[in-house]
């Protein structure tokens, strides 16, 4: 069930709203908003085109400063990884967001309070809510850099681990594979367990609730040495 404190959740941002509606709205899914015929606010789905926006320009002009010696193609490379879903889910399992989403039935019934896409647009909402609360870009920037780009440089290795252990294990001629070791819960909220062989051996597990995030987080074990 989702939870109606909205103070909590602002202590939680750091952020307090002047029009709570705004953010009311920004935790609304589509289904929910249909199913109780809202018509005081609306779903998500507006704020997120906004929030969207505001956090590719913030990440852009931050990897810019950051790194002024790398190209183009980098920098696009690294912020794809800060901000791809499964990025923006791992911020709304920080904040512990999935619990004041509002859905409807039927995508309650889904699993959809823990799906990476819906979570993932939640936390851009908040930042277009955010934004539009305050008509100032200064407090969705300090929400970005606290809840997104903080520890950027673990999370860029986070994300691009597959490449760069595809890349790392080529280069010693070690052949990579993967394999799902178990699969746990119920089928609208499972968790994979993914293992990664290093030349016939297994090197690491990692779990996720996608087979893909269950690699991602063994390949990253891997390339950190983390025992099994």
């Amino acid at each position: 069930m989702h939870r109606l404190d909205l103070t909590e959740l602002e202590g939680r941002i750091g952020y307090r709203f002047r029009n709570r509606n705004l953010l009311q709205s920004a935790l609304t899914h589509t289904s929910f908003a249909n199913e109780q015929k809202l018509h005081d606010y609306t779903d998500y789905e507006r704020l997120e085109f906004l929030g969207d926006s505001i956090l590719e320009m913030v990440s852009s002009a931050f990897l810019y400063g950051q790194y002024p010696d790398k190209r183009e193609g980098e920098l696009t490379r690294m912020r794809a990884s800060l901000v791809c879903e499964q990025a923006l889910d791992a911020s709304a399992s920080q904040i512990g967001l999935s619990e004041f989403i509002r859905l409807g039935k039927g995508e309650e019934a889904c699993g959809g309070r823990h799906k990476e896409s819906i979570l993932a647009d939640v936390v851009e909402a908040i930042i277009g809510a955010i934004y539009l609360d305050c008509g100032e870009l200064a407090p969705a920037r300090a929400f970005i850099m606290r809840f997104i780009l903080s520890d950027h440089e673990n999370r860029v290795l986070f994300y691009d681990a597959k490449t760069a252990l595809q890349e790392k294990m080529q280069a010693k001629g070690i052949r990579i594979r993967y394999e799902i070791l178990d699969e746990k819960g119920p089928e609208h909220d499972k968790r994979y367990v993914a293992g990664v062989m290093l030349g016939g051996k297994l090197a690491a597990r990692g779990t996720g609730r996608s087979k893909k995030a269950a690699e991602q987080q063994a390949a990253y074990k891997a390339l950190r040495g983390q025992e099994l």
